[in-house]
This record gives structure tokens, sequence and C-alpha cells, in this order.
């Protein structure tokens, strides 16, 4: 059975999710997604219980009081898209840009899920002053209202009761961890490009997430972080102090999009990075064993 997503996105971990779980220690008390976007982690780590306890945040609010209502309302959601989706048949494109002004006037979660699901590559972008200003996927209608509701339904049971949303800066929820958590973390304004695409309202500063990051460090706190990656010879991101003492592990993501449609057969793979803590409580060894990690294992010097 696929995992239930009812949230598009593009760069989106959905793909990678079984890769990444991979580098969970056996038991932890709750994961923590403080860039939540899609909650793919979450949703994978729910549907094959590698985590009980659940807290996702996004500094998008509309985003988040959508996972709100999608996992402790969902009757009423599922109601709202089907609406919604059969009111664009005939007038389409046009439908699509009334919906994009409602929200914008409104930001109320139910246009936002409608046009996550109709906008073009799942590519969510805002403009400056906080508008949703992406254009339509004019090729298609959007996700059917049945499979919808199935997600919507799925995430739902999986997660009602056990998770806490939160909108607000990410140090805030990083500060609520404790060293018997894991926090994964995929920040929007790093990688590929393909991490969210949100316009936030001010820009999350480098030198202050690498602060965030000592600070869990220091307190022995078990993360991942999905940070760079590379295309061929092209590598993104920023490169994060030797110091950290991080574990560098490269997934094979596939092959890239951009370069088959410059007909180039390159691969993209995406970096993630293990804290002290975590490598601490798993065997590294074994975890990654024959796998395409082996070749790709490297720490960084501190």
């Amino acid at each position: 059975m696929k995992l239930p997503h009812p949230i598009p996105y593009q760069g989106s971990k959905r793909n990678l999710a079984d890769q990444i779980m991979r580098f969970y220690p056996d038991n932890f008390d709750r994961l923590i997604e403080p860039f939540a976007g899609s909650a793919a982690m979450t949703i994978a780590s729910a549907f094959y219980f590698k985590a009980t306890h659940f807290i996702i945040n996004d500094i998008n609010e509309p985003l988040t009081q959508l996972w709100d209502n999608i996992i402790n309302d969902p009757k009423s959601m599922i109601k709202h898209y089907h609406d919604i989706w059969h009111g664009q048949h005939g007038n389409e494109e046009e439908y699509y840009y009334q919906i994009r002004d409602k929200f914008n006037e409104t930001k109320k979660p139910e246009y936002l899920l409608f046009l996550l699901a109709k906008c073009v590559k799942a590519a969510v972008r805002y403009n400056s002053q906080g508008g949703f200003n992406q254009s339509p996927d004019k090729r298609r209608l959007g996700r059917n209202p049945q499979m919808m509701r199935d997600d919507i339904l799925r995430v739902s049971q999986l997660l009602k009761g056990k998770i806490e949303i939160y909108s607000t800066d990410y140090s805030n929820i990083l500060n609520l961890a404790t060293t018997n958590d894991l926090i994964y973390m995929d920040p929007p304004y790093q990688g590929t490009g393909l991490n969210g695409g949100f316009n936030y309202s001010g820009n999350i500063e480098f030198d202050n997430f690498v602060i965030s990051l000592f600070e869990l460090k220091n307190k022995g706190i078990p993360f991942i972080l999905s940070y760079d990656g590379r295309t061929g010879n092209k590598t993104y991101g920023s490169p994060l102090p030797d110091n950290l003492n991080l574990t560098k592990i490269e997934i094979n993501a596939g092959r890239s999009s951009q370069a088959t449609l410059l007909n180039r057969k390159e691969i993209t793979y995406e970096a993630v990075y293990l804290s002290p803590a975590l490598v601490d409580k798993i065997d590294l060894q074994k975890v990654t064993g024959n796998q395409i990690y082996q070749t790709e294992l490297f720490a960084n010097h501190g």
C-alpha cells in the first residue's frame, strides 16, 4: 500500500523516506519536523510504526492550519475539496485564478489544498507580499477527490491524537526537543532548490541556523538534516562547519529531471547529515551495509 500524501509538494522526501528512516534509532519519544512542508517523514514514520508521537511546524500558517484540518476534521476538509474541485469544470484556468484570489484574501486552508493539487509541478511560490502566485497546470484537473479523500482519511487515522502542530520560528521548536527525541530537518532554503519553494516572511539566516545546529549538538540531541546535494559535478548548498562533526551520507535520488530534459543521464544525490548523538545510538556500519551508501559515506573532520 502506498503512503498517503494529501499535500503534493515539490521536493517532498516521500520517495526517500525509507532510505532516511534507516538512520533512525530503535527507540525515541517523538519525531520533530521543524520545517514540515508535506510532512513526508512524519507520515512515513507513523505508517511504518517508527514513532508514535510527533511535532510538526511550518512558518507558513495556512499550511499548518491545513494539516490541522486534515488530521482533526477530515470529513469537513474532504467535502470542501470535493466541492471546490468540481466547481472548475468547463472553466478550469479562470477558476484556478479565482480560487487563488480567494486564498490570498482569506488564507483559508481548503483553498490552499486545491492550489497545491493543481499548481505547476506542485511547486509552491509566494510573492514578496505573501500572495500565492504559482500558475495552474493546464494539462490536468488536479488530484481526483476520491483519491484525496482516501489520503486525508488515512493520514487522519495515522496521526490524530498523536501530533502537535505549530506555526512559529524553527528555533522555538528546536527548544522543545530532548535527548530522547529525534529531529528531522529539511530546511527550505538549502539544497537543490526543490525543497518547497515558499518565499517565507523574512530570511532564515544561514549563520543562525548553524548556531542552532551547534546548540543541538552540545545538548546531545539526535538529528537528521537533509541539507544539500549534487547532480553530476554540480553541487548545491553552502558547506557546513567541520567542527559540527556531522556524518554525511549521500542518497541516490534518481535521475535528474532537468538533466533528462537536456538529454543527459545524470543522477541526483541528496545528502543527509547525522548528528554525533544519533550516530552514537545506531550501528552505522550495519545500517549502511553494502548498499550504495558504503562508497558515499564520509564524516566531516572536526
